[in-house]
C-alpha cells in the first residue's frame, strides 16, 4: 500500500533530489508533502507535490502531519555547515530540540515510521575508533564539533524514543561522506585546495558513498525497508595519500602540533572559521563498515568509494 510521505528540509541538496525521486514515482506514494523553513519559487515546485514552509521546531508541525495524515515522515532537516553569523546555540535548537519537535508531532499525528539521516560523525573523531566501525560500535561524537555531537544527542533520544514508543517504527542512517558530480562541502572543500593538507603519521581514511546510493537507501527505507540502524557507505576506503594521487594534487604534510598551533593563530586573527579541533576532524576519520546495509537492510551500493571518488574528479576536472 502507498504511503504519504512527509519530507522535513526539504530544500536542502539531499532533500531536493529524495522529493524529485518521489515525484518521479521511482517508488509508489499516495502523496509526497516537502516541507522547509525556506518557501521553494513556484518555478521550482514538482507536479503533484505538496509545499510547506515550516520550521522544524514550529509547534504547529503535528497540525501539519495530521491534516496530510501522513504516515512517513523522511527526517532530513539538520544544520551540516553553518552559515555565517550562526550559533552553537541556534544550531543545537535546529538540530536537537527540531528532532525531538518532530518526534512528538509524529506521536500525537499518528505517524507509523520515521527515517532520520544520521551521520557517521555519530560515532566521533578519536584515536582509538576500530578500523572499521558497525552500528554496535559506541557513539562518541565529539562535543567539539557541533554536527558530530548533535547527531549523537538526536541518536540516543531516538534510542530512547525505540525504548518508549515502539509504535513508530524508526529507520536511522548513519551516512558517510557524501560525493556526486554536484556535491560541494566542507570535504570537498579540502580537495579543492591546491595541495591537500596533510598530518604526518595519519592515514586519514575516508570512505564515501555515492549521493545517488543515498536517495536510493532513503526510498527504500520509506518503501519496505526494515526498521533499524544501518550505515550508509560504498564498499573500500580511500587514504587522503591515494585521494591526492588520484587529483593529481601533492600533500602539505604537517606535525600535528604546527598545525594545532596554526589553526588556533589563524582563527584568532579571523582568518579561518576552522579551529584546532579540525585536526582530529582530519586525522581520526570513522570509517563505516556497511555488511548490514547490504545483509539486513538489503541495499547493496551501486558505486564503491572509489567509483563515486572517480565521479567527483572527473566531473570538477582533476587529474588524470
Amino acid at each position: 500500500m502507498s504511503a504519504r510521505v512527509l519530507v522535513t528540509g526539504a530544500g536542502g541538496y539531499l532533500g531536493t533530489q529524495l522529493v524529485a525521486a518521489l515525484a518521479a514515482g521511482r517508488i509508489e506514494v499516495e502523496r509526497v508533502v516537502a516541507a522547509d523553513v525556506r518557501a521553494v519559487p513556484a518555478p521550482q515546485r514538482l507536479a503533484g507535490v505538496v509545499y510547506e514552509q515550516v520550521d522544524v521546531r514550529a509547534p504547529e508541525l503535528a497540525e501539519l502531519m495530521r491534516r496530510h495524515a501522513v504516515e512517513v515522515v523522511v527526517h532530513l532537516a539538520s544544520i551540516v555547515t553553518p552559515g555565517r553569523g550562526s550559533t552553537r546555540a541556534f544550531e543545537y535548537a535546529v538540530d536537537v530540540e527540531g528532532s525531538a519537535n518532530v518526534l512528538r508531532a509524529c506521536l500525537a499525528a499518528g505517524v507509523g515510521r520515521i527515517v532520520v539521516s544520521s551521520s557517521g560523525a555519530a560515532y566521533g573523531y578519536h584515536a582509538d575508533n576500530p578500523e572499521w566501525l558497525t552500528e554496535d560500535c559506541p557513539l562518541r561524537g565529539n562535543e567539539a564539533f557541533a554536527y558530530s555531537w548533535h547527531k549523537r544527542l538526536v541518536e540516543e533520544m531516538l534510542a530512547r524514543w525505540r525504548r518508549e514508543h515502539p509504535e513508530l517504527q524508526q529507520v536511522v542512517l548513519r551516512i558517510g561522506t557524501i560525493l556526486g558530480a554536484t556535491v560541494r562541502n566542507q570535504i570537498t572543500d579540502l580537495f579543492e585546495k591546491p595541495r591537500l593538507i596533510a598530518i604526518r603519521g595519519a592515514a586519514s581514511p575516508f570512505v564515501f558513498v555515492w549521493d545517488q546510493d543515498v536517495v536510493g537507501c532513503l526510498l527504500h527505507a520509506v518503501a519496505d525497508g526494515p526498521p533499524g540502524v544501518y550505515n550508509v557507505a560504498g564498499d573500500g576506503v580511500l587514504t587522503l595519500a591515494e585521494i591526492a594521487a588520484r587529483l593529481g594534487k601533492r600533500r602539505l604534510v604537517l606535525p600535528a602540533g604546527l598545525l594545532r598551533l596554526a589553526l588556533r593563530a589563524l582563527k584568532t586573527l579571523g582568518l579561518t572559521q576552522y579551529g584546532p579541533e579540525q585536526l582530529d576532524f582530519l586525522r581520526w576519520r570513522p570509517v563505516l563498515d556497511n555488511t548490514r546495509l547490504k545483509t539486513e537492510f538489503g541495499y547493496r551500493p551501486r558505486l564503491s568509494s572509489a567509483e563515486v571518488f572517480e565521479l567527483y574528479r572527473r566531473a570538477r576536472g582533476h587529474g588524470a
